[in-house]
């Protein structure tokens, strides 16, 4: 197993950490709810990323690609975990008025919140759509093909350092 597998995985296991140790906090926050919800995106965002982390070798791509879906992956999952935990704290409501419950925060709070949702809903989807292009069945082929012209063959373990 690469290194970059096993630092997806560790990754997921410290951010599903966090979701536990958020989850003690929930009484604590503004808007509970809400804090239920990041203690949930935490668990849930650190389960993707072991998974991706499992699947890594598997997945074909040029270095640059691979860099970007690694770092956008890492990004989205601690990004949404952050500004749900964010949206917990301020009680803000723009973003999630289902799970507002009645809160709202101050203007600059609910533009931060709203921001941070919008970067990392791009930043995941984007990640997600280069997952699955480099899992298609003839990505193999073209992994091949860039091996053979000395192109690197790695992810983002030298990137996160």
């Amino acid at each position: 197993m690469r290194a970059s597998n096993r630092q997806l995985m560790w990754h997921g296991m410290f951010l599903f950490l966090l979701g536990l140790v958020t989850g003690f906090l929930e009484q604590r926050f503004t808007n509970m709810r809400m804090g239920l919800a990041a203690d949930l995106e935490g668990v849930m965002n650190g389960a993707f990323l072991i998974a991706l982390g499992a699947i890594w070798n598997e997945v074909r791509l040029p270095r640059p690609a691979r860099v970007a879906a690694c770092l956008m992956a890492l990004y989205g999952t601690y990004g949404n975990w952050l500004t749900t935990t964010l949206a917990a704290i301020f009680g803000t409501a723009s973003s999630t008025p289902i799970a507002a419950a009645g809160h709202a925060g101050k203007h600059w709070q609910e533009t931060l919140v709203g921001a941070g949702f919008l970067s990392v809903s791009i930043s995941i989807v984007a990640a997600l759509i280069l997952v699955l292009y480099g899992l298609r069945a003839s990505a193999t082929q073209e992994s091949n093909r860039w091996n053979e012209r000395g192109a690197p063959f790695h992810d983002c373990q030298r990137s996160m350092r």
